[in-house]
């Protein structure tokens, strides 16, 4: 049966990779002829791209399906895809009723009124989104997704059991993706972004993501890279950084104490984390930094939080984010023992947000009358290259300011995370 003139709407939800590939899904029925709309009781097919990461996403992702299943119209389908319907395929088609179409990304989305497992037992997907085509950016950035998968174990993360080993495209179709967009904003993104190309060693040689990033930079106004293990950050690549004129890292550090790292089957300590963050200070004094810390893993004491609540003071980071461990079956951290108590988790939580947001706020306050060449994202809404669109705060520009283009602005006040400015 022809999709043609078939409406079609979808829900994202969890990171900027998901969005990547609901931009791949859209631009697969764009090309079948169906249209997009902006509501989903007006749509013949509603799909829900679901997050999977952690407990509190899997929740919003039911939520969020059950409440589509009540708004659509009778004789819509309903698909369910993303990171849930790779992980829990089964079980998601069993649980959920309301549901057409469970499919993870080893089958196409397509509007079919019948129910389907999908092929996550599978290695790899027969249909890998990485290289689909998608729409023209309708903003003035746009994520760029470089990789598929991890080869990593980080003891908390079940990523890698659906999601598969790293599989990293071909700079071509890369740059290709990047000069479709139309973007003055490129934001490369990955599961393990610095990782680029360790699997392809022949194809791509090594230190492929520094070749990358340059090529990259030399096509857009603004390269900007998300989730970078430390241990990959190497001279080269922060050089790399600084050259695109978006001094920004973020950085995956998760924790700081060594013996909790090691336990989570990470790299690193907080001496040598605070050691890079100087240099790279020292090369590039406007660099901005964020970071995501987990609390209450297995095993945190008391010794573990403080070397944390320490760390924080110490790095000065413009931003952090604090999420509270959650128990992923599958994963190495699920058999470990000395759970910590979520009302100890919850107290360390808010001790550290409350130091944070003291310390973002004192960053923020000491651009209060500096100059910044910021990209506007639309009406009175831009960004410096301190801050990655839809995580940072934001920069309040005049109205009249042009979206799209780049305006130099002088900061006059900080409210909290978000500054505000007026036009030179």
């Amino acid at each position: 049966m022809s999709s043609g003139g078939q409406r079609f709407y979808v829900e994202t939800l969890g990171c900027p990779k998901n969005q990547v590939d609901s931009d791949k899904l859209i631009g697969t029925l764009l090309a079948d002829g169906m249209v997009p709309v902006d509501e989903a009781e007006d749509a013949d097919l509603v799909v829900v791209n679901t997050c999977a990461f952690i407990e509190d996403a899997r929740r919003e992702s039911i939520d969020t399906i059950l409440a589509l299943d009540e708004r659509r119209t009778t004789g819509s389908r309903l698909v369910v895809t993303g990171c849930m319907a790779e992980r829990y395929g089964d079980e998601l088609a069993t649980a959920l009723p309301e549901v057409d179409l469970v499919a993870g990304f080893g089958v196409p989305v397509a509007p079919v009124a019948r129910k389907t497992i999908p092929v996550s037992s599978t290695p790899l997907p027969s249909f890998d989104l990485l290289n689909l085509p998608r729409p023209r950016s309708s903003s003035p950035w746009a994520y760029v997704k470089i990789a598929e998968g991890c080869d990593r174990t980080c003891g908390f993360c079940a990523i890698p059991s659906f999601r598969g080993p790293q599989r990293s495209r071909d700079v071509s179709a890369i740059l290709a993706e990047v000069e479709q967009l139309e973007a003055r904003e490129i934001v490369l993104v990955a599961q393990d972004l610095a990782s680029y190309g360790k699997d392809r060693p022949d194809e791509l040689g090594a230190g492929s993501i520094v070749a990358l990033v340059d090529e990259v930079a030399s096509r857009v106004d603004r390269t900007r890279l998300l989730y970078l293990y430390p241990s990959d950050l190497s001279d080269d690549l922060i050089d790399a950084i600084c050259r695109t004129g978006v001094p920004y890292f973020d950085l995956s550090l998760q924790h700081v104490s060594k013996a909790l790292l090691r336990r989570m089957r990470r790299w690193g300590d907080g001496e040598r984390f605070l050691n890079r963050i100087d240099d790279i200070r020292r090369r590039e004094p406007e660099a901005a930094f964020r970071s995501n810390f987990i609390v209450g893993y297995p095993g945190e004491t008391e010794e573990d939080h403080d070397e944390l609540l320490s760390f924080v003071e110490r790095a000065q980071l413009d931003w952090c984010g604090f999420f509270a461990y959650s128990d992923e079956e599958g994963t190495h951290a699920h058999d470990l023992d000395q759970h910590v108590p979520i009302s100890l988790v919850r107290e360390r939580l808010a001790e550290l947000t409350e130091m944070q947001d003291a310390i973002t706020a004192r960053r923020r306050d000491d651009l209060i009358g500096t100059t910044l060449k910021v990209l506007v994202d639309e009406e009175g809404v831009a960004r410096s290259h301190r801050e990655a669109p839809e995580i940072d705060g934001i920069v309040e520009v005049p109205r009249e300011l042009a979206v799209r283009e780049f305006h130099d602005v002088r900061v006059t006040a900080a409210l909290g995370p978000d500054l505000v400015a007026e036009a030179l």
